[in-house]
């Protein structure tokens, strides 16, 4: 199976208050979001990060992708510059790279940390999944938000684990219909 996240923000106790997550501090975002990871994800599981998996740690990045289960995959985010400077914690990934593409449920989909305008398949139905804007619904949302196929992975929007591609298609329907 196949899993889609971002924004985790790993060890970044000011993105509790940034993105009002439902957290009282860091060690509770790190416990709960540790373990609603592994709830859904077993070991053969592909997961796809698609950008800023770890910021302002203080605990070595490995100390984190030891503890979640699945076949990891980064795509890079621009907090993600510490984590690929560290060889140990950059071996828990399988791939790695700015932008990837890939099959799910019989659809093409462009992975990128940043939401982008058109990507390779935009006029063939392909899909778009990308992270960077969290939670926001401003320019950048609104824009976003008329390309039927682009699809917001942030953890805020997907209850703070990773999501499947017919439960990120779910989430942002919601999340459109309350914002």
């Amino acid at each position: 199976m196949k899993f889609y996240t971002s924004d985790l923000h790993f060890g970044h106790e000011k993105v509790i208050a940034f993105d009002n997550r439902p957290f009282s501090d860091l060690e509770e975002m790190e416990k709960v979001m540790i373990n609603r990871w592994n709830v859904k994800v077993q070991p053969k599981d592909d997961v796809y990060i698609l950008g800023d998996f770890i910021y302002r740690n203080l605990k070595p990045e490995e100390w984190y992708l030891e503890q979640l289960h699945g076949k990891k995959h980064l795509v890079v985010g621009n907090h993600d510059y510490r984590l690929l400077q560290n060889e140990k914690a950059m071996s828990y990934f399988e791939s790695v790279d700015k932008m990837m593409h890939v099959a799910d449920m019989g659809k093409q989909i462009c992975l990128c940390h940043f939401p982008i305008a058109e990507w390779n398949g935009f006029y063939h139905g392909s899909y778009h999944i990308y992270g960077h804007i969290h939670s926001d619904t401003g320019e950048t949302y609104q824009f976003m938000k008329r390309r039927e196929r682009a699809l917001n992975a942030g953890c805020m929007l997907n209850n703070y684990a990773p999501a499947t591609f017919q439960e990120i298609i779910k989430n942002n329907q919601d999340f459109k219909i309350r914002n």
